[in-house]
């Protein structure tokens, strides 16, 4: 998922981006950042920001087709800029100020048309991260959590109860997939076949790759219970065997 965060400079575009970071383990695109660096041969024309902001675009997409989640903060002051940025999957309109010390900037900002949230004063910065990490439907890693971890080789019926009963405990469950592919004759599949298969009866989920965890230890007082969940007999006996016959894998 790609979050832009535009606005004027002096904002809180960074502070607001630097928030919603450290609650969902995204990464952080800052435009000062990339042009120190990356785009160090950028000016401030007209065509340069438009080159800025396809470049922060281009970057930010090949990170989303990674898997990860990324949160791009810049000025992005025009429709011509907007859209040279590209697909962003939520846009947060930064309006605290009415004008910045930069007089260039000023006299071309444009106020964005199509956005997704618009944070005006009066809010803290995490309050401002709580508003874009609920309306955007990122995984919040502060919120508790049920974690389900398992093979799901493949993701089957039994394995979509037990994610349901999940909610019963928290508003959050994480799949955490183990990377099993090939150490046995019933570990055909993948992580990333086996993450498809999940997507495709649990369209918003969140799956995690995990190595192939064989042994949990703990503490005493660690905050969590270890619970097994007991499923109706029908749902007990489905065969991942069968399964993964039906898939012919």
């Amino acid at each position: 998922m790609i979050l832009l965060i535009i606005g004027l400079p002096g904002s809180g575009k960074t502070t607001l981006a630097e928030s919603i970071v450290n609650r969902t383990n995204a990464i952080h695109l800052n435009a000062d950042a990339v042009r120190a660096d990356l785009n160090s041969d950028l000016g401030f024309s007209n065509e340069d920001r438009i080159e800025q902001s396809r470049r922060m675009g281009a970057l930010a997409r090949l990170l989303d087709d990674q898997g990860f989640n990324v949160v791009v903060d810049f000025v992005c002051p025009t429709s011509e800029t907007r859209k040279a940025f590209g697909r962003a999957n939520y846009i947060t309109w930064v309006h605290r100020i009415e004008s910045s010390r930069f007089a260039d900037t000023n006299s071309i900002w444009q106020d964005p048309t199509a956005y997704d949230l618009k944070i005006n004063y009066g809010l803290t910065p995490e309050q401002e991260a709580d508003a874009v990490i609920r309306h955007s439907g990122l995984f919040d890693w502060r919120r508790p959590t049920t974690l389900m971890l398992g093979r799901y080789q493949p993701w089957h019926e039994g394995h979509h109860a037990l994610y349901q009963e999940g909610f019963n405990r928290t508003d959050q469950v994480l799949i955490g997939v183990r990377d099993t592919y090939l150490t046995s004759e019933k570990d055909p599949l993948t992580f990333d076949q086996v993450s498809q298969l999940i997507y495709e009866q649990e369209d918003e989920a969140f799956v995690l790759k995990l190595p192939n965890i064989t042994n949990i230890i703990y503490g005493r007082d660690v905050g969590y219970s270890i619970e097994q969940v007991h499923l109706s007999e029908d749902l007990q006996k489905i065969s991942a065997t069968q399964k993964r016959k039906e898939l012919g894998i």
